[in-house]
């Protein structure tokens, strides 16, 4: 792709995430979500690979679906209420809305599409798919989360953390591996974003400097499967190393960063007298561990040292800047210290 086409794309991915940001009005908001779709389309299909075109049109028809599904609840909305605000939401068009932005988040049982899809890409667009791309549907939820049905969308998260959990414990995709992952996280937020927004915000953050993390680090390291991660240590062992720690961020172990937001949501289910929910979830929680465990235990060098002649790998030298991978890795790993400084501010 040429350097001119790439910066035009990335500009307009940019400048439809920020125009979402900045909206007040359902068409502006509209046709921002409809920016950020289009200007990613041409990233996805840049390799012309049939694995690629594939994952571009599944893309394309379920984004496309979602937003007209969109543009219909916001005129629903604005025949009842006479208004395009986005504060001004009455029932039905609500939970229509919500179920569209489910769809454009890959939140189960509308997940279908999200696995798939980061499968056919590259690691570089499937990171902006996980991460970038889910800004723009994510701040319009929190503009109206007063306006959601509170009980949809526990169901959806329930959902989400279930079937993310049990849907990655067989895979050997690292992508496929990491949109579970980002289905069962997206879960989390769901549940707790109409009891407590500022938990939410701060679930979002942690999950974008995790996922980060980690698509860097597949990058870095060059490898898509499972199965040839277990020669990562012999060349690369402090990222290696620090990979693991990582993962089990990811898992919500302590002390890691990951584990301060499901920490944070548990305790405010408890407190909305939904203790059972929290239960389930947490139990659910052990679920996604298992796999990240399984990624941890492929990192590790699990064959003892022997005389028989093997090939060994070359260990090239990167020339790929690490500066946003140890900056996110270090975010991953450190900020459980930082939660009660983060949350007061």
């Amino acid at each position: 792709m040429s350097p001119y086409v790439l910066f035009i794309m990335l500009s307009s991915l940019a400048l439809g995430t920020m125009l979402t940001f900045t909206s007040s009005h359902w068409l502006l908001a509209w046709m921002s979500l409809e920016i950020n779709t289009l200007a990613i389309i041409p990233l996805m299909i840049k390799h012309h690979h049939p694995r690629a075109t594939e994952a571009t049109t599944k893309y394309f028809l379920t984004q496309a679906t979602a937003s007209t599904l969109i543009l219909f609840s916001t005129m629903m909305n604005a025949w009842t209420t006479g208004q395009w605000g986005l504060k001004e939401m009455s029932t039905l068009p609500s939970n229509m809305m919500t179920i569209a932005f489910m769809m454009k988040l890959g939140i189960a049982p509308l997940h279908f599409w999200l696995p798939e899809v980061i499968q056919g890409l590259d690691l570089t667009t499937g990171m902006i798919l996980s991460t970038w791309q889910k800004l723009a549907p994510m701040v319009l939820i929190y503009l109206i989360h007063t306006t959601l049905n509170s009980h949809l969308m526990m169901l959806f998260g329930l959902l989400s953390i279930l079937i993310g959990g049990w849907s990655g414990l067989n895979q050997t995709q690292l992508r496929k591996i990491m949109a579970f992952s980002s289905i069962s996280h997206l879960g989390w937020m769901m549940v707790v974003l109409t009891l407590c927004p500022p938990i939410f915000l701060f679930n979002l953050s942690v999950y974008l400097i995790l996922t980060l993390s980690m698509f860097l680090t597949f990058k870095y390291l060059n490898t898509t499967k499972l199965n040839s991660m277990a020669s990562l240590w012999s060349k690369t062992p402090v990222l290696t190393a620090f990979s693991t720690i990582t993962l089990l961020s990811l898992g919500g172990l302590p002390p890691t960063t990951g584990f301060t937001p499901k920490w944070l949501i548990l305790h405010e289910l408890t407190k909305n007298n939904l203790s059972t929910l929290a239960t389930i979830m947490a139990i659910s929680a052990l679920l996604s561990l298992f796999f990240y465990l399984r990624l941890c235990y492929s990192l590790t060098p699990t064959q003892s040292p022997n005389l028989n002649n093997s090939t060994t790998t070359w260990r090239y030298k990167s020339t790929q800047p690490t500066m946003l991978i140890s900056i996110s890795t270090i975010l991953s790993l450190t900020l459980l210290p930082l939660t009660p400084l983060m949350i007061y501010m």
